[in-house]
């Protein structure tokens, strides 16, 4: 065995050093040191230990080898002084790196070199590198070399000074450097950072005499990254029939060109990249280059093929996890993204990063899976380095959020050390979706105190609140402080613009909304039109929308939508329907809303037929809305057709309060009183609590049905079991519930004791149930009610006449046909409707136009003889 200390041992740490066998070499050399307390390692011992140290930043090691050099006497020897320096350097020790430079007596380029490429290694000493080379330059003892240029450049590109950049490249030329393939490759990274790409870039890459793999990754990615998309395939052409072969960095620099192309051609050319990487076996099992074709078949969509070939890779880092989990979220595959984040905590070799748990929190948030964000949140918590990473804490609050609970997605932001507009803005978003008011102004005033200006998002969030709250005021301050903040005028798509327009028209303010449309002239897209007409749907001004239809020159569905709804809305079912054939003749799809839009024509024309079709629509396409599924049970019952409407409630399994409350309408409507009793008590042992319309629902069918007790019972149950306050429309229905069984008197002792002033609904029922019973006098006091609450309803007149007529008080009837003389007030023709093989046939009063008018006045010409005989043979066998 070689004693220690001895010239072998020497030599055998300066290989180590040389073969960049670091951890070897410290071992050697700390091992000499212990065996031999007389060991004393010269200066190229020292040098090559301290090679290791400033490759394994084994800075501690470092610092006690520098303090013996300097007790040995070797700090002024030239290759200690190089290794101290690149090893303070490397560390990132700058401070002691520039005052080791200080010292040095004699600084050649090897030195310049070090201390510009240490500096250069910190993007906050940007300005320190460029002083030391002006130094270096104008100093004159030490002329640049091609590795000074390679090492400055890039921090001009990084500074984005232009001008530094193409002075250096005046020097190059001057030293002949141009041809050389360290400086020319810079040249052209310097020049496409700058944006100069097409004719800078590429004459510096023409100005390489031996153009190698890095020159041509250079100018590739300089015209990928400057949007010339053709140039850089077809310098990536070039070179694949040149002698250079493309390495892992020029697969990966190309692939990603591929996603500006239309996607089934990006996947052929893919596809091809991928049959030449298979063709070389160092591609192959390169990680780089399977990450890279993992993240181009994920970004184009094709799962399958990411999935597959990330399953046949031979070994994966967190890059490789992280893209395919990436990639699974992105297209929604929010099961199997959360599966392969399983499998990653599985392995013992590979920990998550933020990359992994910001890619995996949107997918638990969307599958509501809160187990696995609390559990990533104990992640969080157990590795400190992850607590300061903003856009964690962002995607936590964001999960948490969408998850409904505010308070720990609040909790979160408290907790941050660091925030930035991104937080405030989610902060803000998780309170105004979850209508938390109060918290919401709280946190806005909170980030304006501490200097936060906020920006569009923040506005759109802002907005969307006053939508919530229905404050106009606070919309026309977000408005004003949009105009000041020019994010109206840097709108290129009118997002913000759009935003206020929606949110005046949704508070009513249709004035202010067309002010708004107005100034966005040629920004003006689908939005502005669909909000615009929206508005004025909403408002009632059906002309006005119909006036915005007629000008758009591009219509989507929600546009086909709204108009089917004015012309629903404004008793044209005739028009309405027209319009839905029309969109679909135009090649769109209904979807849900079309068919809510179009479910008011169906009840309006009583056409069972088109509710068919409707609900062989919503069939067709699996529209899974609860809302739209009460909506066609409504209508059905509506339309006559209650065993339809009863078979859908029966086919649901997520019955909803809307859902229950339809069909105990629909059973009130056809007097099936007991039925919706049924359903009621049905709901409320299912735990579901009545609300208001409900619970008039019940009372109407019970007083339809005469179930005066059962009905009264409800009423009292009201307040006392849950919790409400009865409203005037519950009172009137318990009035026709007395009134409908004969109990008049005690109808109108239930008026006269009401806490709040009775209405003409009320005082109507009570007439309706006067003329019933014949009760003249009560029926005088209702109807003296009602002649000042509506004095302009024909109705009550008339039946107020009939009441009088039907007691033989002429007197009454008189005078009742005096006072609507006297008031102007005349009855409305009546109007009736049948369906009849999917056509609709109207009979008005007076009106002869019916096509089969003669057929159909003969036939009951004939019917009312027949009933006329009947009744005088009945008389006759009396």
């Amino acid at each position: 065995m070689l004693p220690p200390g001895s010239e072998t041992w020497s030599a055998k740490i300066r290989n180590f050093s040389v073969g960049a066998r670091h951890n070897e070499a410290l071992s050697l050399f700390l091992g000499n040191l212990q065996c031999s307390l007389g060991f004393k390692p010269n200066h190229l011992v020292l040098a090559a230990i301290l090679k290791s140290c400033a490759a394994l930043f084994a800075i501690n090691l470092g610092e006690a080898l520098h303090g013996y050099t300097f007790k040995q006497g070797y700090i002024s020897c030239q290759s200690i002084s190089k290794a101290l320096l690149n090893m303070y350097a490397k560390c990132g020790k700058l401070d002691d790196c520039q005052k080791l430079f200080g010292q040095v007596s004699y600084k050649d380029p090897v030195i310049w070199n070090i201390i510009l490429s240490g500096f250069a290694g910190s993007r906050r000493h940007s300005n320190e590198v460029m002083k030391f080379f002006c130094a270096m330059h104008l100093g004159g003892d030490a002329k640049p070399n091609p590795i000074t240029i390679a090492t400055v450049l890039p921090v001009c590109a990084r500074v984005g000074d232009l001008e530094a950049g193409k002075s250096l490249h005046t020097c190059v030329i001057k030293s002949g450097f141009e041809a050389n393939n360290l400086v020319g490759n810079a040249l052209v990274s310097m020049y496409s950072k700058c944006g100069l790409v097409y004719y800078d870039a590429y004459a510096a890459f023409k100005s390489i005499s031996q153009k190698d793999v890095v020159s041509w990754n250079a100018i590739i990615a300089g015209f990928s990254e400057n949007g010339f998309i053709e140039d850089a395939f077809k310098l990536f052409s070039w070179m694949l029939k040149g002698p250079t072969k493309p390495n892992n960095v020029t697969i990966a620099t190309i692939l990603p060109v591929y996603a500006f192309l239309d996607k089934n051609v990006a996947f052929h050319f893919g596809r091809e990249i991928h049959s030449y990487v298979l063709r070389r076996a160092e591609l192959v099992e390169d990680v780089f280059v399977c990450n890279s074709l993992v993240s181009f078949y994920l970004r184009l969509g094709k799962m399958e093929e990411a999935e597959c070939l990330f399953q046949r890779m031979k070994s994966r880092d967190l890059v490789s996890w992280n893209a395919i989990i990436a990639g699974y979220a992105s297209n929604r595959e929010w099961l199997k993204a959360v599966d392969l984040f399983r499998r990653l905590l599985s392995l013992d070799t590979i920990l998550p990063d933020s990359v992994t748990l910001v890619s995996i929190l949107p997918a638990c948030a969307q599958l509501q899976n809160i187990q696995i964000g609390k559990r990533i949140h104990g992640y969080i918590f157990r590795h400190f380095v992850l607590l300061d990473d903003t856009i964690l804490g962002n995607a936590m609050i964001s999960f948490y959020a969408k998850c409904n609970d505010v308070i720990a997605a609040y909790r979160i932001f408290s907790m941050m050390s660091r925030r930035d507009l991104i937080s405030w803005n989610s902060m803000l978003d998780a309170f105004a979706e979850n209508r938390c008011d109060t918290e919401f102004l709280n946190l806005l005033q909170m980030m304006c105190s501490e200097g936060m200006r906020p920006d569009s998002i923040t506005i759109l969030t802002i907005i969307r609140y006053c939508v919530n709250v229905s404050k106009i005021e606070k919309i026309k301050e977000s408005h004003g402080y949009s105009i000041k903040a020019a994010y109206l005028l840097g709108d290129i798509q009118p997002s913000v613009g759009n935003a206020i327009l929606d949110a005046y028209a949704k508070c009513g303010d249709v004035e202010h909304a067309y002010k708004i449309f107005q100034s966005l002239s040629d920004k003006r897209n689908l939005v502005s039109y669909n909000s615009m007409i929206a508005g004025y749907v909403n408002c009632g001004s059906h002309d006005s929308a119909y006036m915005i239809f007629s000008k758009m020159s591009e219509t989507d569905l929600t546009t086909w939508n709204l108009m089917v709804r004015v012309y629903a809305e404004n008793d044209c079912p005739g028009q309405a329907l027209h319009l839905f054939h029309e969109l679909q003749a135009q090649g769109m799809r209904p979807d849900a809303m079309s068919i809510m839009s179009l479910i008011p024509v169906c009840a309006q024309m009583a056409s069972v037929h088109l509710v068919r079709q409707c609900h062989g629509q919503v069939v067709r396409s699996c529209f899974d809305d609860v809302r739209l599924t009460g909506a066609l049970l409504d209508v059905y019952a509506k339309c006559g057709a209650i065993e339809s409407a009863y078979t859908i409630y029966q086919s649901n399994p997520q019955k909803d309060l809307v859902m229950f409350t339809a069909m105990i309408g629909g059973f009130a409507m056809h007097g099936m009183g007991k039925e919706a009793l049924s359903i009621f008590c049905h709901m409320l042992d299912m735990g579901l609590k009545p609300d208001h319309v409900i619970i008039t629902a019940v009372l109407s069918a019970c007083s339809h049905a005469g179930l005066v007790s059962e009905g009264l019972k409800i009423f009292y149950s009201i307040e006392k079991v849950h919790g409400l306050k009865p409203t005037l429309e519950q009172y009137a229905c318990v009035v026709d519930l007395l009134a409908r069984g004969g109990q008049i008197d005690d109808a109108f002792s239930f008026v006269n004791n009401m806490p709040i002033d009775a209405n003409a609904n009320i005082w109507g029922t009570l007439l309706g149930a006067c003329r019933v019973h014949h009760k003249v006098e009560l029926g005088r006091i209702a109807a003296d009610c009602l002649f000042e609450l509506e004095a302009d309803n024909i109705g009550n007149y008339v039946v107020m006449s009939n009441l009088y007529a039907a007691e033989a008080r002429w007197d009454g009837v008189m005078e009742v046909r005096r006072l609507m003389r006297t008031r102007d007030v005349k009855k409305p023709a009546g109007c009736s409707w049948i369906e009849i093989e999917s056509t609709r046939n109207a009979f008005i009063a007076g009106d002869f136009s019916h096509p089969e008018r003669s057929f159909i006045y003969s036939t009951l010409r004939t019917l009312d003889q027949q009933i006329k005989n009947q009744f005088s043979y009945d008389l006759v066998n009396a």
